[in-house]
């Protein structure tokens, strides 16, 4: 299979608060592929944005520091749902994405994703566990879409 034939045409990321695995995997998805394909993300319920997200993605030079976490009800009542695929990060949203599947023609890839949030101890110890987390899904997007197409211009 090629990689284009791997790649659709547009992507959502789902997770329970949509603040830290679904906007991270969105936001490295569109720097790779975002010229190429539609990406989005969403969470089954929201939360306040979470300030280590935002300054390990810094990292990577992607700045979520005006990311607000949607609901994916609310996703679907601004924009309608126009996905072939769902990549379900945690055991609650792969729940909410295969209820998808009796409405939508829509693919789901389940991605069991650790939650950093969990992590104790100092903040580089837990800056660690969200960087783990990056890191993990950077390498599941690579190798689930393949490499990023050149960017026409």
């Amino acid at each position: 299979m090629q990689a284009d034939e791997r790649r659709p045409r547009a992507v959502l990321f789902l997770c329970g608060h949509n603040i830290v695995r679904s906007p991270m995997a969105a936001a490295l998805a569109e720097q790779l592929y975002g010229h190429a394909m539609k990406v989005a993300s969403a969470g089954v319920r929201t939360d306040d944005p979470d300030p280590f997200v935002t300054a390990v993605m810094e990292e990577v030079g992607i700045d979520l520091s005006r990311h607000r976490p949607t609901t994916l009800e609310e996703l679907i009542d601004l924009e309608g749902f126009d996905f072939d695929l769902v990549v379900s990060l945690s055991p609650e949203a792969h729940h909410a994405a295969l209820d998808l599947t009796g409405e939508h023609a829509v693919e789901v890839d389940y991605w069991p994703t650790e939650d950093p949030t969990a992590a104790e101890g100092n903040r580089e110890q837990r800056l660690d566990a969200y960087r783990a987390v990056r890191d993990h899904l950077l390498k599941r997007i690579q190798e689930r879409f393949g490499a990023p197409p050149p960017a026409s211009g």
